[in-house]
């Protein structure tokens, strides 16, 4: 008896459990990209409006958070009420209706009060920039497919006769094993260039494919975000590596760590695009507005020619609802900077990693290798080779 007393109460409380609908999903995701806008608008008014601008050198926190405020320009912004100021779902047209404003696009949802972009808008091709480029593949959060993404897209424009450098800044080194290196026999690694000045030449390793190259990293690097403190114009120590290269490659990949550190900001610094890795669920849209904000912040005070140029969606699932949902949201608000080509989730392409091979070259007929090709082929726009 004492049990079907006890149960009673129990049951009462596993109704009244959290009772997540899908309005309050949809809610949720309406809110980050509402933040997003606010992110992406005006970066430029909002340093104008009474912002508060610190410079670089002034950081003695290497914590991410730390190095974030470094080049923070604090506003004590609201959320921006134009979602609010849409109409309702449920308003008909012409009440209170603003004139001109923007219709979603077909199938796409709107998250941010309907301001989407118009259809001309999306169907704006791609904006290539001639070569060589550097981009930074960068996403603070973990586990979305940056180190993937890195290795495979570099194998894949390497195949198609780039020259093609992938660097390693993360102290993960995972881009170094996932290309056939060995960080135990190296004589010298990215972690000599950024803090003792040794030449990027030397520290150059081939891999098994042709034109793919890598400056690999090693455990050391773990500890350079706190040895890079006391050191002079630490943020551009990877930039002025690079003017040594005097444009041997034709696409430079930095493999960013998961953070928002100096080594993070290293890369930005040392890039002329950034390609964010957005994985198809929930969790990955939320530092999303970090990041892009911080890239603002590098762009105004240590390099303004950086620009996010390439969102790539990976892991994408075509099982679940979700992923979906996700991918028509990120393509809704970002318009053409999203790639046509969505990297799904195999399991060949965890697999590449453990043999020290790309994809193309693991198993060269697997969706994921069919992915990474196409992607290349998008973001490299199919320029022509340059003469040497």
């Amino acid at each position: 008896m004492k049990r079907g007393v006890l149960a009673e109460p129990r049951a009462e409380s596993e109704d009244r459990a959290v009772d997540v609908s899908h309005e309050d999903a949809d809610a949720r995701r309406r809110a980050i990209f509402a933040g997003l806008r606010t992110q992406t608008a005006v970066p430029e008014e909002t340093a104008a409006n009474g912002g508060v601008e610190a410079e670089f050198a002034d950081v003695s926190d290497v914590s991410g958070a730390g190095v974030v405020a470094a080049v923070e320009v604090e506003a004590d912004t609201e959320p921006v009420e134009a979602a609010g100021a849409a109409a309702e779902p449920g308003e008909k047209a012409g009440e209170g209706a603003v004139e001109g404003a923007r219709e979603p696009l077909p199938g796409a949802t709107s998250l941010d009060g309907g301001l989407l972009p118009t259809a001309d808008e999306a169907a704006e091709p791609r904006v290539v920039p001639p070569l060589p480029r550097i981009l930074a593949i960068a996403n603070q959060k973990g586990g979305v497919g940056k180190t993937t993404t890195a290795v495979n897209l570099g194998a894949a424009l390497a195949e198609l006769g780039y020259r093609v450098l992938v660097v390693d800044l993360d102290p993960q080194g995972n881009a170094t094993t996932g290309l056939g290196i060995n960080a135990r026999n190296l004589e010298a690694s990215i972690y000599d260039v950024i803090l003792h000045d040794v030449p990027i030449e030397d520290c150059i390793e081939p891999t098994s494919l042709r034109n793919l190259f890598v400056v690999p990293a090693t455990i050391d690097l773990a500890g350079a975000e706190i040895e890079l403190v006391p050191a002079f114009s630490r943020e551009l120590r990877l930039r002025r590596a690079f003017e040594r290269l005097d444009d041997e490659f034709d696409f430079t990949l930095i493999d960013c760590p998961p953070s928002l550190g100096l080594l993070t900001v290293n890369g930005l610094a040392a890039a002329t695009e950034v390609v964010v890795p957005i994985q198809c669920e929930y969790y990955a849209l939320e530092g999303l507005g970090q990041l892009l904000r911080n890239v603002s912040l590098v762009q105004g005070n240590l390099n303004p020619k950086l620009e996010v140029s390439t969102i790539v969606l990976t892991m994408y699932d075509a099982r679940t609802k979700l992923a979906d949902q996700v991918a028509a949201e990120v393509r809704a608000h970002f318009g053409a900077k999203v790639c046509r080509n969505i990297v799904p989730r195999t399991v060949r392409l965890s697999e590449a990693p453990s043999f020290g091979q790309p994809i193309i070259v693991f198993d060269s007929s697997s969706r994921g290798a069919l992915a990474y090709r196409e992607l290349a082929k998008e973001v490299s726009g199919g320029a022509p080779q340059r003469f040497r």
